[in-house]
């Protein structure tokens, strides 16, 4: 996206922030990258909160969240739940999976998608107030990153 082009939207976009009583998209019908944006905000939000217990050091906290909320880790735990999904769920994974972005250096392509699908369905949970769902998929999320972060660490 051109410079001019992407300040044209920013500068939309902050206007909209002004107005009152804007109603939100449908989740069903929202890029996946953007309920991608909100789900990888909710992951990221959970694990902090699941690791204030465990240290008073912002920088620990810091360091193992960053490692939890890695595509990598996220990719992991969304294999470990994709068999016990519903249709509808699926249906947002495989949307999330196919959603054309920028892959980092730090993942590889089908781990980035992955990890992309992970993050769409937990922002789309969010977004059509499927609260227990949610917490149910990120604590099983949090467990299957929490074991494989401790067999990394053995091995």
């Amino acid at each position: 996206m051109k410079f001019i082009r992407f300040q044209q939207l920013k500068e939309q976009a902050l206007a909209v922030c002004q107005e009152e009583g804007r109603q939100l998209p449908e989740p069903d019908q929202m890029n996946p990258i953007v309920l991608a944006l909100i789900g990888d905000s909710v992951f990221t939000f959970y694990v902090r909160m699941r690791l204030l217990p465990v240290s008073s050091h912002v920088q620990v906290i810091h360091s193992i969240a960053a490692k939890m909320v890695s595509a990598v880790m996220q990719a992991k735990a969304m294999h470990a739940l994709e068999k016990d999904l519903s249709d509808e769920e699926s249906a947002i994974v495989h949307r999330g999976r196919n959603a054309k972005s920028m892959v980092p250096k730090s993942a590889s392509v089908s781990e980035y998608r992955a990890a992309t699908a992970f993050e769409a369905l937990c922002g789309w949970l969010l977004l059509t107030d499927r609260e227990r769902r949610l917490e149910e998929i990120i604590e099983q999320s949090f467990q299957v990153i929490s074991r494989e972060m401790q067999d990394d660490k053995k091995r």
